[in-house]
């Protein structure tokens, strides 16, 4: 990700926040402080002002992607969230993803496979919900439950989910050749702050539709989730689809950290307005005289 320039970055970020949250050869995940807020020099109270200037901002590249690709631009982008249960991905949907225009957005939440899909290559559903040019795509989880829960539970053969990191790396890397942005967002939350969240959901029954009694058998299993976690960053952060790591026991900072990886993201594609395809004045004395 190499923003064309960062001229328009709020002085609350030391740095680009990619330079901070890009995962390193060496990182650990048992080392992730979950508090943390990487590169961000101000509060929560400043979160809300900014906030809502950078959905701004946001939202008006990604109405740029998506006029562009009215005239032919291929170009998208992907957002991967990848964390446990209440790490906030809804959160990140809602605030940073919500303040754009719909029309452009992707979204898919990838659950349990459905018979259908487990009668499929398990990028099938995957490849299926890939964002169209000029989009941005969400995915809600993804292709790497298929190096996730499915190591925690042992439900392939450790050979078959093995051999998934070279392949997920090579479908990555063709669907960067073919124009898509990837920005994926391993989110990490503290086992304290989850089980806080947790309660949460069981004292309020609006939240009850959110809380599954099987959160708690996972985190049981957070030892092996940690392991499976660090073999995901270490075997699939590349080049050219490097994982971010974002703390986010601090829902105010990982939505703003997301919020400025996309902008990056975006910005790297050095988009312009599409010129109009009429003549101009024409239009305009057309337009006068209707």
């Amino acid at each position: 990700m190499s923003p064309d320039n960062t001229s328009d970055l709020p002085e609350l970020w030391s740095h680009v926040p990619h330079t901070h949250l890009r995962y390193r050869a060496g990182d650990k995940v048992a080392d992730i402080d979950a508090e943390a807020t990487p590169g961000f020099t101000g509060s929560k109270s400043d979160a809300p002002a900014l906030m809502a200037e950078r959905n701004e901002r946001f939202a008006g590249l990604q109405e740029m992607l998506y006029a562009n690709s009215r005239s032919g631009d291929h170009r998208s982008v992907l957002l991967v969230l990848q964390g446990m249960d209440t790490a906030g991905k809804g959160g990140i949907v809602k605030h940073v993803v919500g303040a754009s225009n719909p029309q452009g957005i992707q979204y898919k939440s990838f659950g349990k496979p459905t018979p259908e899909e487990l009668s499929h290559h398990y990028l099938w559903r995957i490849n299926k919900a890939l964002p169209a040019a000029g989009h941005i795509g969400v995915f809600d989880r993804s292709h790497y439950e298929d190096v996730l829960i499915v190591r925690v539970h042992n439900l392939v053969a450790p050979n078959v989910w093995g051999a998934r990191y070279d392949e997920i790396n090579a479908f990555e890397q063709d669907l960067v050749d073919a124009g898509t942005t990837i920005v994926k967002v391993a989110m990490f939350v503290s086992l304290a702050e989850q089980k806080k969240r947790l309660a949460e959901r069981l004292d309020r029954p609006d939240k009850y539709w959110k809380y599954n009694p099987a959160d708690i058998d996972e985190r049981l299993k957070w030892p092996r989730y940690q392991e499976a976690y660090q073999a995901m960053l270490d075997k699939t952060s590349t080049a050219y689809a490097p994982w971010y790591i974002v703390p986010c026991n601090r829902k105010w900072y990982s939505r703003l950290a997301v919020l400025e990886l996309m902008i990056e993201a975006l910005k790297s594609l050095d988009l312009k307005w599409p010129p109009a395809n009429f003549d101009v004045d024409a239009e305009k004395k057309r337009l006068a005289q209707a």
